[in-house]
C-alpha cells in the first residue's frame, strides 16, 4: 500500500478563543431560559460540545466571583487576590476617567496599599508574601494614557 495522497486540502487550525467567566454566565442564563444548545452554539460561533462543557459545570460558574474579564477560574489564587484586582481595577479606571497618568510603579503600590487592607479587614496573613510585580495581573486590558 502505498503512500497516503495529498488532495491539497488542509484543514485550517481551530483559533483558540479564552471565554470570559461573564460570557459564559450569560450562556448559562439563556439556557435557563429554554435556549437550546444548538441555538446557543450558532449564536455564540461555539462548538456545540463547548456549550455543553460550560452547562456541565454551570453550578461552579454560577458561583464564580472573578474580576471583570476573567477568563478562568483557579483553585489556588486565594479569593483575597481576586478582591484586590478588582478593587485595582475600579481605581485604574477612576485614575484614566479623571485624565490622570498612571505608571506600573503607581499601580503596584496600590495593589500593595489593597491588599494590606484587605488583610486587616478579613484578618488574614501577613502581606510581607505579596509582591505585586509578580502577582498583580489586569485581567481586563488596561490602556494607560497621559492627558
Amino acid at each position: 500500500m502505498g503512500p497516503k495522497k495529498d488532495s491539497g486540502k488542509r484543514k485550517a487550525k481551530r483559533k483558540t478563543v479564552r471565554t470570559t467567566i461573564e460570557l459564559k454566565k450569560e450562556i448559562i442564563a439563556k439556557y435557563g431560559t429554554g435556549v437550546r444548545v444548538s441555538d446557543l452554539a450558532s449564536q455564540y460561533e461555539m462548538a456545540k460540545s463547548t456549550i455543553s462543557t460550560i452547562l456541565k459545570h454551570k453550578e461552579m460558574l454560577k458561583k464564580a466571583d472573578v474580576a471583570i474579564g476573567g477568563t478562568a477560574i483557579s483553585k489556588q489564587r486565594p479569593q483575597i487576590i481576586e478582591e484586590m484586582e478588582k478593587l485595582l481595577l475600579i481605581f485604574t479606571k477612576e485614575k484614566m476617567l479623571a485624565g490622570d497618568s498612571i505608571s506600573e510603579a503607581l499601580i503596584c503600590e496600590k495593589a500593595l496599599q489593597i491588599y494590606e487592607n484587605l488583610l486587616k479587614t478579613t484578618g488574614g496573613e501577613s502581606a510581607s508574601s505579596f509582591n505585586p510585580h509578580d502577582t498583580v495581573t489586569l485581567t481586563t486590558p488596561v490602556t494607560l494614557t497621559t492627558q
